[in-house]
């Protein structure tokens, strides 16, 4: 991976920083602690409920929202979107996403209204702002059991359509489960026998492609680690690796389309993942806008955007 991964006490919160970590805590909070679990057959209210909740979100922040909407299980559901139509490719498109709803039995705080959050919050950041490239923001249904990996996966659905539509979406980045960080030696775990090349501690964030997304992921990490002081990791590595594509970057490879994973590693390191315990108080509001504040910066730079311009 180009660069070095930030090392060191984390510089002084600014204003800038402080008002994005209440952006994102009322967000997260209005998911994971107002609407709660959330998925097609034990909450289909309350997911459509947070579609609604979104789509709101979406308008407030001056975007045109669509909805692919279908069937899954008897029972209606959408993935939603919104554009930032570019200004000197426009038919190259940059997908940025995360998955809504919830497994069973879970609030989702960090699995992944975290995610959610921080798509809304780049989203407000590239409303009436010029770009090369097309941006498109995607709240995406159904990335849970029994939905993962299936044709009826939100992600699966979109990147289908965006394949039938002959788009050409040369970059992807999954938003998934981004907000816990543990400082302790050892909190960091890994499949066999990526330990012995990354580091123990559990305090950075990750990007995670296949091999064929190897230069989306470079790129990726490389701008992130010159515009953010704030510890990363990356790989590009085999998909049949356990965790290489546990969320809806997956569904882009399916199509060929290059694709990456940011996340805090989920089951490697949330002791709380899947669990009723992934609830608000786990989630790190000023890590993880650290985080939002380093990708603005990166899908700026991979949409051909100005990386200074933020509202």
């Amino acid at each position: 991976m180009p660069g070095d991964s930030y090392h060191g006490e984390l510089p002084t919160a600014d204003d800038e920083l402080n008002a994005l970590v209440e952006e994102l805590r009322g967000d997260v909070a209005h998911l994971a602690v107002e609407i709660g679990e959330r998925n097609v057959l034990n909450c289909p209210e309350e997911l459509a409920q947070t579609a609604d909740w979104i789509e709101a979100r979406f308008t407030a922040a001056g975007h045109e929202v669509g909805r692919q909407e279908y069937e899954a299980y008897g029972t209606g559901c959408c993935n939603l979107e919104v554009e930032v139509l570019g200004t000197a490719q426009p038919n190259e498109v940059v997908v940025i996403g995360a998955h809504y709803d919830t497994v069973f039995g879970t609030p989702g705080a960090n699995d992944n209204s975290t995610g959610v959050a921080a798509v809304l919050a780049l989203a407000r950041r590239f409303s009436n702002r010029k770009s090369g490239r097309t941006i498109r923001f995607v709240a995406f249904v159904n990335e849970e059991p029994p939905f993962f990996q299936t044709s009826e996966m939100g992600s699966r659905v979109y990147a289908k359509r965006c394949r039938e539509r002959d788009e050409n979406v040369v970059a992807m980045m999954s938003l998934e489960t981004i907000g816990y960080f543990d400082d302790s030696p050892g909190s960091q775990k890994y499949p066999p026998p990526f330990g012995l090349l990354y580091p123990s501690t559990g305090n950075f964030i990750g990007f995670v492609g296949n091999v064929g997304s190897r230069a989306l992921v470079r790129e990726a990490v490389g701008s992130f680690r010159r515009n953010e002081k704030f510890p990363s990791e990356g790989g590009a590595l085999p998909a049949f690796i356990p965790g290489i594509g546990f969320s809806d970057h997956w569904s882009f490879w399916q199509e060929g389309y290059p694709a990456l994973m940011v996340t805090d590693t989920a089951m490697f390191r949330y002791p709380y993942y899947h669990e009723a315990e992934d609830t608000i108080d786990k989630v790190d509001f000023e890590r993880t806008a650290r985080v939002v504040r380093g990708l603005e910066k990166v899908v700026a730079e991979l949409a051909g955007a100005n990386v200074e311009e933020s509202l």
